[in-house]
């Protein structure tokens, strides 16, 4: 009979031991977010308190004196109450996803020794100060975003490392709770290792390189790169991505024999399938985009008493206009509409599939109230009566053919399509299974591509690595080759105008912000917009925030979508140009948080910043400081005085209430 597997002890009874063996304060590292405030409410329901009476009226009285300055409204959106319940019985959480307001709270009470018990995440443990006695780990698996792994060696010191308090204790503690998957050989090797590799992250940047230049010359900073230890690190690694990209190739070739087919080239049939799809998702998400500006456009016209016909979504059918609703804020216009059945709704463009279309109109009596259930019949009666009557009725343009594809009509996807019925093999009844085949070998020979394309980079990769940066520097006007009279048969590098600027911007996306300046793209921008534009150079979503559309303040065609639009025109453009010079690419837009950072600069309360995302209140703040960076460098920066000034007015609008709070 097999042994059932080992269920781990809830949370709140390894609490509740460590507190009977006098081990806390200690901290319990949950390597989620969502796990560590779970923990939290768990020792709360349990009726767990670590703390007298004197030690909970303290706390009381450093949390009151530490939030004293948050608005009331922010308090509730930022669940205050719970948190300092839970402070006050000497528990708490920790992680990125918290107020950094709070957690210096909690670093504060847990080094006073007040809150006894810490539920993190691993990014507890680098970089402040808050030794315990003891330390628990919840696993010794982690989630690094695509898989769980086993925590490295290196990784349980660091962790570990927390326990004992100096001074205070003689020896710390780190205990491992006890689970199913446990193995005790393996927790015995990461604790009883104590030498770990050294990995640099080094890599050459655009500003990087203008700065070399200007300071030392090209063939200079060329002989320095050549002797970083990131160089020697990345020679040696060579031999085991050659090996992996061995195991490939012989995979490839597994994949191309199940794929043949008899009657003819399948990998040819592959190919023109997967052009036709990709073409198809352009269109699809190029139509989408259309059918959002035609649904906001046409909720712009609307007027009081118009008959509009809701084509389909959630609002489906008909409805009479009560209010244009066009001053609703970021969303564009909100109107509110009472429906045949008597219904009062709001319409958004979230609630449309395309746009509404106006069929006739009725008189709306200014006493009219929405709440009066008769004023509500009398209209819905009216609406019918105009629906009845043919007379009153605006008839469709008989051009427009809603619900028809967009690939219907276009002429690349119907020339695939021929291609593909005309191959030999579209008639295999096999094919599905060959495509099967050919889909797995595609995925694979896109890894594969990427791997070879690192191994032919490493060996002396960072100085080729530099040479590329600078040749792209080249092509964009941020540097020139000039010769010097003395020396006419030698030509070197020099940092242009343009340049100069750049080498100002220490962002991730420095040359693209640079390009954006320099063209002008965010020249004329508002304080907020220019802070949700710079946003999308910054802001990196989480993969449960990917999902969220969000939606551009002022609409697509708003100053802000244009720039936006141009600003993914201009990345583009930059990263056609890395991938010419073999460069890692610069890392897409991401527009996730243009909604909450502009209503932010625009003085919203946070409740209503935060409404509608999965944005958790400490990752905005984050953000928000991130974009705040950036814009104090672009204050600098810009080649625009005027662009400048509303850098730093931006930053100044951002810069309040619990963006302000906190020094992290």
């Amino acid at each position: 009979m097999p042994t059932p597997a080992r269920r781990p002890a809830p949370r709140f009874a390894v609490v509740d031991v460590l507190d009977r063996e006098a081990l806390l304060p200690a901290i319990f590292f949950v390597f989620s977010r969502s796990g560590c405030d779970a923990a939290v409410q768990q020792c709360l329901r349990s009726g767990l308190r670590l703390t007298t009476a004197e030690q909970e009226a303290e706390i009381r009285r450093t949390v009151e004196q530490r939030c004293a300055a948050v608005p009331a409204q922010d308090l509730a959106v930022l669940g205050y109450w719970e948190w300092s319940q839970a402070l006050e019985r000497g528990i708490a959480s920790h992680h990125a996803g918290l107020l950094p307001l709070f957690k210096e709270t909690v670093e504060d009470l847990f080094s006073r020794g007040l809150v006894k018990v810490v539920f993190a995440t691993e990014t507890l443990a680098l970089g402040i100060n808050m030794p315990a006695r003891s330390v628990v780990l919840d696993k010794l698996t982690k989630w690094d975003g695509s898989a769980h792994q086993d925590i490295t060696p290196g990784e349980y010191t660091q962790l570990t490392g927390r326990a004992g308090r100096r001074g205070i204790d003689v020896e710390g503690h780190a205990v491992v709770v006890d689970h199913g998957a446990l193995d005790p050989v393996a927790l015995a090797g990461l604790a009883s290792r104590r030498t770990y590799p050294l990995r640099s992250s080094f890599r050459p940047t655009y500003n990087m390189a203008v700065n070399l230049v200007a300071q030392v010359g090209r063939d200079r900073a060329r002989e320095v790169l050549e002797t970083s230890f990131a160089q020697f690190q990345a020679d040696r690694a060579v031999v085991g991505l050659a090996r992996q990209a061995q195991a490939h190739a012989e995979a490839l070739d597994g994949y191309a024999k199940a794929m043949e087919c008899h009657l003819g080239d399948f990998a040819e049939y592959a190919r023109i399938r997967h052009q036709l799809t990709d073409r198809e998702q352009d269109l699809s998400r190029e139509a989408a985009r259309a059918r959002r500006a035609e649904a906001r456009a046409s909720l712009e016209q609307l007027r009081v008493g118009d008959v509009v016909e809701i084509p389909g979504g959630r609002r489906a059918g008909y409805a009479v206009v009560l209010d244009p609703g066009r001053d609703a804020g970021l969303d564009g216009p909100r109107p509110t509409v009472l429906t045949a059945e008597r219904q009062v709704r709001t319409l958004t463009t979230a609630d449309l599939d395309r746009g509404v279309r106006t069929v006739s109109s009725v008189r709306v009596p200014k006493q009219f109230s929405p709440r009066n259930a008769a004023h509500k019949r009398d209209l819905a009666s009216a609406l019918r009566s105009a629906l009845a009557d043919p007379s009153r009725l605006v008839r469709p343009d008989r051009g427009s053919r809603p619900g028809r594809s967009e690939a219907a009509d276009d002429a690349t996807v119907a020339g695939l399509r021929r291609r593909l019925r005309a191959h030999p093999c579209h008639g295999c009844s096999e094919r599905e299974d060959h495509a099967r085949w050919a889909e797995r070998y595609h995925r694979l020979k896109r890894e594969h591509d990427a791997l070879v394309r690192r191994i032919d980079g490493r060996t002396s990769s960072i100085a080729r690595i530099f040479d590329r940066i600078c040749d792209v520097l080249a092509e964009t006007g941020y540097l020139e080759t000039v010769t010097d009279a003395d020396a006419p048969d030698r030509a070197r590098l020099r940092v242009t105008t343009s340049g100069q600027w750049l080498r100002r911007l220490y962002a991730e996306s420095d040359l693209l912000v640079a390009e954006c300046l320099r063209r002008g793209i965010w020249d004329g921008l508002d304080a907020p917009g220019l802070a949700a534009a710079v946003s999308t150079v910054v802001f990196e979503a989480r993969r449960e925030e990917r999902d969220h559309v969000p939606q551009v303040p002022g609409g697509p065609q708003g100053r802000l979508g244009q720039a936006l639009d141009e600003t993914l025109r201009v990345w583009s453009r930059l990263e056609d140009l890395e991938l010419a010079h073999r460069l890692q690419t610069t890392r897409p837009l991401d527009t996730g948080l243009v909604e909450p950072i502009h209503r932010w600069a625009s003085g919203r309360s946070l409740g209503t910043v935060l409404q509608g995302t999965e944005l958790a209140a400490g990752d905005f703040v984050r953000w928000c400081k991130q974009v705040i960076d950036l814009l104090d460098q672009i204050g600098q920066a810009a080649p625009q005085a005027a662009t400048r000034t509303t850098a730093r007015r931006a930053v100044d609008q951002l810069r309040r209430g619990v963006v302000a709070y906190s020094s992290v």
